[in-house]
């Protein structure tokens, strides 16, 4: 039996890894500062948190809270972070200090006091676009759409000459293209923690993590993931907002398929490596709108397309799996049906705060959407 440390432990991901950490025997510490944007004002233990858990509350960036973690801790699973595309584009002071200087913190700590495994949470943020297809057949690696073609309403990705591109499943070897504090933030922790731990002698890996769904988001979070969104907006009767035209693909993977994958990497013998965490499929945003309305019983509640884009989202990204296949012995196991109908199940009874059309107004107010 070994002593696993969760950064970020007691969020709607980590609480999901504690539960298959301790279901695989090991003995789990969870270190989390309880964020009222995640948790609420109270930041109270949340009810979803396995009991046989020990949870330390405190900051990633504060270094005594972080040793005192990790006192007696034989592994790491390293999730703390703000996450959102949108926000990290106008709060870029604490998504640097708890993303980068949280990791920062924790690094140092663990030169001090190495453990036998670390692995990060990271994203497919980092990817920008994904891999296309371009006409004569070859994969291509798309720039960044310009603001003039998103001004004019022409949201797919295309090549240097204006021909249409077409998505392909994206592996791990793609470069990463970086369009949002976000994705900076995710890269630089992946670097960091792969860095140190090849000097110190500490095996480490990346997971990049896709569209995680499941029970235990937080739902008055607006900048959680797109389903908690639209699943906060049904719940108070409004239609789910979609951006541009809905049709941007992305690769949806249930939470527990995603925990299955961080004790896979926890356990693994590899290191100094990145693996992709997705399904391995596709589905557009509008799609996944209707979906959750009809499996909410509110299919009346038809989404509402903005045609409007948001500075640092990206048109296509689904997760090539096969390395992870092959080398981590991942495999999904939760359909996409199955896990919507789940997830409606574990909404039935909840009460969302939806911000949605709040943080839109910001990001407007500040000239990112447009």
């Amino acid at each position: 039996m070994t002593r696993a440390l969760i950064t970020g432990g007691a969020g709607f991901i980590g609480s999901h890894v504690a539960a298959a950490l301790l279901d695989a025997g090991h003995d789990v510490r969870v270190l989390d500062n309880l964020s009222p944007q995640v948790h609420g004002s109270d930041r109270r233990r949340p009810a979803y948190l396995a009991q046989e858990v020990e949870l330390m509350v405190g900051d990633m960036t504060d270094e005594l809270a972080v040793e005192r973690a990790l006192h007696g801790v034989d592994r790491v699973m390293h999730l703390a972070s703000i996450v959102g595309v949108g926000q990290s584009m106008y709060d870029i002071e604490s998504y640097v200090r708890t993303n980068e200087l949280g990791t920062a913190t924790l690094l140092q700590a663990l030169t001090k006091r190495p453990v036998g495994r670390l692995v990060v949470a990271s994203s497919m943020s980092i990817y920008g676009e994904g891999l296309c297809r371009d006409e004569d057949g070859r994969a291509v690696s798309p720039d960044e759409r310009s603001v003039s073609q998103l001004k004019r309403a022409d949201w797919e990705v295309q090549d240097t000459a204006g021909r249409p591109l077409t998505p392909l499943a994206t592996p791990e070897t793609k470069r990463p293209s970086l369009s949002s504090i976000y994705a900076l933030n995710k890269y630089a922790q992946e670097r960091m923690c792969l860095i140190t731990g090849k000097a110190y002698g500490i095996p480490t890996v990346a997971l990049r993590f896709f569209n995680v769904f499941g029970p235990n988001q937080a739902l008055s979070n607006p900048y959680t993931g797109v389903l908690a969104i639209f699943a906060a907006r049904l719940l108070n009767g409004r239609a789910p907002l979609v951006f541009e035209d809905g049709l941007q693909r992305r690769d949806f993977v249930h939470v527990r398929d995603v925990a299955r994958a961080c004790l896979l990497a926890l356990e693994s013998s590899h290191s100094d490596d990145v693996f992709n965490i997705g399904s391995g499929r596709s589905r557009t945003i509008l799609s996944i709108a209707h979906d959750l309305a009809r499996v909410m019983e509110r299919a009346a509640l038809v989404p509402r397309i903005a045609g409007k884009y948001r500075a640092g989202d990206i048109r296509h990204c689904f997760a090539d799996i096969a390395k992870s296949r092959t080398l981590l012995g991942f495999e999904p196991r939760v359909e996409f049906e199955e896990g919507l109908d789940e997830l409606a199940c574990y909404l039935a009874d909840q009460v969302a705060d939806d911000q949605a059309e709040k943080a839109t107004d910001e990001l407007l107010r500040r000239g990112l959407v447009a």
